[in-house]
């Protein structure tokens, strides 16, 4: 299996109700590890809009083609694609976690994740986008927004190679 980065957003706001918690992936990106270091680059412009999820399940069929273009556009605006392309990550993995450094929108912070394996490593990393000055979405004067928490989870082959560089499907 190829690697896979999965992006979550959740709803908030007084009409939350008319909003949804959403599934995204990342179409584009390149992970590099060489022994215990991992560096990455990510391109958010790829980001597409897998569904709204609900109950732990995601309605691929839920949206038409123009609100997740929608959609897109929003994400692209919130994370100043146009200025900041890449996102980028560096740092360590040991004993089951990673350490290391995030560089979204020109701002570097920490950043850490435990590990797990099921034949595939996975990292669950929790990102509060206003660490790094990113406003979240709002709509609707506010009535409708994004909680300030957004997950990325990142699956990988386990044991691969050394080094090794896992791409995403529109990786050029």
């Amino acid at each position: 299996m190829a690697a896979e980065i999965q992006v979550f957003t959740f709803k908030d706001g007084l009409l939350a109700r008319l909003a949804h918690d959403l599934r995204l992936t990342l179409r584009r990106f390149e992970l590099r590890r060489v022994g215990e270091t991992i560096s990455g680059t990510f391109w958010p412009g790829s980001l597409v809009v897998d569904g709204p999820v609900s109950k732990g399940r995601v309605d691929t069929a839920a949206l038409s083609e123009g609100d997740r273009r929608s959609i897109a556009g929003n994400i692209a605006e919130v994370l100043q694609v146009g200025r900041h392309p890449e996102v980028t990550l560096s740092g360590q993995v040991t004993a089951g976690r990673f350490t290391g450094t995030l560089t979204l929108v020109g701002r570097t912070l920490p950043i850490e994740a435990a590990l797990t394996s099921d034949g595939m490593v996975r990292a669950e990393v929790v990102l509060v986008p206003s660490r790094w000055g990113i406003a979240p979405y709002r709509a609707l004067a506010g009535a409708i927004k994004l909680q300030d928490r957004v997950v990325v989870r990142i699956a990988v082959p386990a044991d691969p190679p050394d080094p090794c560089t896992w791409t995403g499907p529109e990786h050029v």
